[in-house]
């Protein structure tokens, strides 16, 4: 059940900056989230990745 429970992970500001439109964020956060090899990204949040551990 303690698996299930939602992390939450800041993500650096950079990622919104550099990403020209929803597809290249996608990669950006995939990209960023492999630093949590742990984690897989359920949805993003404003400037978080919800995430739950593998």
């Amino acid at each position: 059940m303690l698996d299930k429970v939602p992390y939450r992970v800041l993500l650096p500001g950079w990622i919104r900056e550099e990403a020209r439109d929803k597809e290249e964020f996608k990669r950006l956060v995939l990209e960023y989230m492999k630093r949590y090899p742990d984690y897989r990204v359920k949805k993003v949040i404003g400037d978080f990745a919800i995430c739950e551990r593998k």
